[in-house]
This record gives C-alpha cells, sequence and structure tokens, in this order.
C-alpha cells in the first residue's frame, strides 16, 4: 500500500537521527549488556523502536526525562501501570508515610478494608482479594474457577491480553486452528489442552465452545486491547452472560486495560455482571499491586469448600500480596488520583486526540482507522475497525509500526509498544494533544511524499 523503498529510507534516517542524540542511553545500553540479558531487565524492553531503549532519569506527571537531556510527553505511560501519571502527590505522601511505619507484615491493616470497601463500591462486587500483580489476580480466578466447577478447560479470545497467564497464550492460525501463540516460550503443555480459543464477537462461536459443558470459566477483557481497541459488537455482552449462567461456566471479566473506561471500569459503564473481576497495573499509582472481586454465589462456594488449614497450600497468595506499602498506595490513588474529575478531563482529551489523528487520515486518505475506549486511543494500519484478533493480526505491519513510533520518539513523544496507543494521564494538556497530532501529521505526510498521496 505504500511505497517501501520510501519508508526503508525513512527508518534508516530516524535511526541515526535516535543514534547521533542519545548517547548516553547507548553507553548504557553497552554497559548493561555485561550484567542484563539482551541489556535490558525484562526481555520486550529490546522491542522499543530504536537500535536501544532510551533511559529514563526521571518523570513527573505525563512527562519524562531521559538521561540524554530530553523531555517526552508520555503517551505510554507504563502501558497503563502509570496511567497517573508519574509519581503522583498523593500516592507518593501515602507511600512515604507508611515507609517509616513497615512495609510487609504478612497481616492486615486498616487500609486493606477501605480498598476492599471501594473496590465493591466501583465495581459492584462484594468480596475482594490482594495479589501482587494481574497476572496473579488472574491465575488465582481461574484456579477458583476450576475448583468451584470441577471443570479442566479455560476460554479465552484469540490474541487476547491477560498478563502471563500459561492458558492465554493460545491463538488462532490463518486456518483457524489453535495451537500456542507466536512467540510462546516453553509453555508448560500444548495450551489446546487447557484451554479454548474463539475470535471475539462470534456468538456462535461461544456458544459452540461453552456446550460441551467442559469449559470453568470464560477470561475475557470487555473490549479488547492489546491487539488494537476492539470494541464488543451491540449485545455481545448479553449474550456472553447468557450463555456462560445457562451453561454452567463462571465469567471472569479483566479490566487492567479497560479501567480507562471509567472509574468502575467497562464493567460500572456498562452494567456488565460478571462472577468475577480482575484488576491491576494503575490502582498502585506504580506500585506493583493488583485485586480480584468475587460474587456473594462465588465467594459463598469458595468460603465452603475451601479448609482453613490448607488455605496456604492451594496455590493461591503469595507472601508480599495485601503488603502494607502497597495498599497505601493503593487507598491513595483510588482516593485521590483515579477520581470521576480525572476520567471527565481525560476522556475529553482522548477525544482530541482520536479527532486529531482521524483528521489527518482523512487529509492524506491513508487505510487507517482510529478507536477510542475511555482515555485510551489508538491507531491501526487497515481501513475498518478490527472485529477480533484474527482481523488485527492480518493488518501487521512492522516496519510501518516502528517508523511510525520512532518518528515520534525522535521527536519527543512515546507511544505505547508492540501496538499504537496512547494513554491521557491526569496532568496530560491540550497542547500535549496537539503536538502529537502535529507530529503524526509529520510523520504521514514524509510516508506520502509531496504530491504522491496516490500511494495509499
Amino acid at each position: 500500500m505504500i511505497k517501501r523503498s520510501r519508508l526503508h529510507n525513512l527508518l534508516l534516517a530516524e535511526e541515526q537521527r535516535f543514534a547521533d542524540t542519545h548517547p548516553r542511553s547507548q553507553e548504557l545500553f553497552i554497559r548493561a549488556q555485561r550484567s542484563l540479558l539482551a541489556g535490558v531487565p525484562m526481555p520486550w524492553m529490546v522491542r522499543w523502536a530504536g537500535p536501544f531503549p532510551v533511559f529514563v532519569a526521571e518523570g513527573k506527571g505525563a512527562h519524562f526525562t531521559d538521561v540524554d537531556g530530553h523531555d517526552y510527553i508520555d503517551f505510554c505511560l507504563g502501558d497503563t501501570g502509570a496511567m497517573t501519571g508519574h509519581a503522583p502527590d498523593a500516592t507518593v505522601q501515602a507511600m512515604v508515610a507508611q515507609l517509616h511505619k513497615g512495609l510487609t507484615f504478612m497481616l492486615p491493616g486498616e487500609d486493606a478494608i477501605w480498598v476492599g470497601e471501594e473496590l465493591a463500591r466501583r465495581f459492584g462486587l462484594p468480596y475482594w482479594q490482594i495479589a501482587m500483580t494481574a497476572t496473579d489476580a488472574n491465575r488465582f480466578a481461574i484456579r477458583l474457577a476450576r475448583h468451584i466447577t470441577k471443570r479442566p478447560k479455560v476460554l479465552v479470545y484469540n490474541y487476547c491480553y491477560h498478563g502471563t497467564v500459561d492458558e492465554a497464550f493460545v491463538a488462532l492460525d490463518a486456518n483457524g486452528v489453535p495451537g500456542p501463540r507466536p512467540g510462546n516460550i516453553g509453555p508448560p503443555v500444548n495450551p489446546t489442552l487447557t484451554t479454548k480459543v474463539i475470535e471475539f464477537n462470534d456468538v456462535a462461536a461461544l456458544e459452540a465452545a461453552l456446550a460441551p459443558g467442559d469449559v470453568a470459566c470464560v477470561l475475557a477483557e470487555p473490549a479488547m486491547t492489546n491487539i488494537g481497541i476492539i470494541l464488543p459488537d451491540p449485545g455481545y455482552h448479553a449474550a456472553l452472560r447468557e450463555i456462560t449462567r445457562r451453561t454452567g461456566t463462571l465469567l471472569i471479566i479483566d479490566e487492567t486495560h479497560t479501567i480507562c473506561t471509567g472509574p468502575g471500569g467497562y464493567t460500572a459503564a456498562y452494567g456488565l455482571k460478571p462472577d468475577m473481576l480482575v484488576i491491576g497495573k494503575p490502582i498502585g499509582g506504580g506500585m506493583p499491586v493488583a485485586a480480584y472481586g468475587l460474587s456473594d454465589v462465588v465467594a459463598a462456594q469458595v468460603r465452603d469448600s475451601i479448609a482453613r488449614d490448607e488455605a496456604d497450600t492451594g496455590g493461591i497468595g503469595g507472601t508480599l500480596s495485601g503488603n502494607a506499602l502497597a495498599l497505601a498506595a493503593t487507598r491513595a490513588t483510588l482516593e485521590h488520583v483515579l477520581t470521576q474529575a480525572y476520567y471527565d478531563r481525560s476522556i475529553a482529551l482522548a477525544e482530541r486526540f482520536m479527532a486529531g489523528v482521524q483528521g489527518v487520515i482523512e487529509e492524506f486518505g491513508v487505510p487507517w482507522n482510529v478507536q477510542r475506549l475511555g482515555n485510551r486511543a489508538e491507531y491501526w494500519f487497515r481501513r475498518e475497525p478490527a472485529r477480533n484478533g484474527g482481523e488485527a493480526v492480518a493488518a501487521l505491519d512492522a516496519d510501518l509500526d516502528r517508523f511510525m513510533h520512532l518518528w515520534a520518539l525522535n521527536r519527543g513523544i512515546l507511544m505505547t509498544p508492540f501496538h499504537n496507543m496512547a494513554l491521557i494521564a491526569p496532568d496530560t494538556t491540550m497542547a500535549d494533544v496537539d503536538r502529537h497530532t502535529s507530529v503524526f501529521r509529520a510523520a504521514v505526510a514524509a510516508l506520502v511524499g509531496d504530491g504522491e498521496r496516490s500511494l495509499f
């Protein structure tokens, strides 16, 4: 669809520009390779758009500074982990106060009760447990679902995102055959032994998958977020809830990314009624913490079926889960940062972000689309929005994606890696959003070239 030679030359020029302007980051990256595998503390950090990652010096609000002194507008925000902005004042103050009183005890404090009550108010599920990460919370919820239903299988959507849960690393190939997701490292078993996978928005496939009665739970984001924003068709969630109830299948809603929709996530905004709900990433203002909620019925089944003397041997929990520091951070973040006022303001800015991108798409006639979910917006390299993971994957363009990210990075804008997503922090400004529109327009203009818009 585009002249690949132009894209190749532009990408080479942006790589050189990045190397020339980030000498300190390059120096640290070379040093890091002597002690860190691939020079990074986590494997996926090798996938940033530049020839080496930017090394961060400090961040505050919606901006951060790297070790070379460059300031960036941060639309990545830790891939939702820092949706609150960097170092939110209320969270930092609560953490500093708790630091002087102890970090972890394996005992509850009053903050735990406040957090449980607030999560119940926001999401509508009455009982809660705390974990370190949303991955852990998903693992624990799956264990409970299997325990309660006595069924072996889990159902997920093609190219879903639920952290590093083994059962979720399954995908459909181009012929619709399920198997390990590409890149799945060392799966303990072929995930088809534990998991059924279908396309999102396919009611017939959902009905067929649950009909045999061997699925303990459906683990679902209410809108897919990690392969582009994929919104549910009208009526899909009503069908999902009706079919799961009729087949005795528990429904787990993962709000870890879709908390961008509002204070109670997509669940509260659209009146969903899950049996369990998982939330993580931003609720601690950057501090690792997650939670999972249970309905009255599920909570009663758990209480009645797990002996007190075996509560520590079932594979649920962790020594640092529910620690005092994490709960202090969570209480402050929920009370003072992830408020309705924040969402009202940030969603309006996300609408502005989306309108700016859409305007550029229309101006240059590129066959792309942009979608929004709450204060999250994302553009994708296909003309129509995808309805499922398979359609989204078919539109992947690694070189074009890398160019768009690197062009933005070289001009002081960080987008979320792996896809072209932007989140709005409490301190993001209208000027930040308009700056992205300007940089985005320049990138598309460079790709098209003067007088060559017909290339798209």
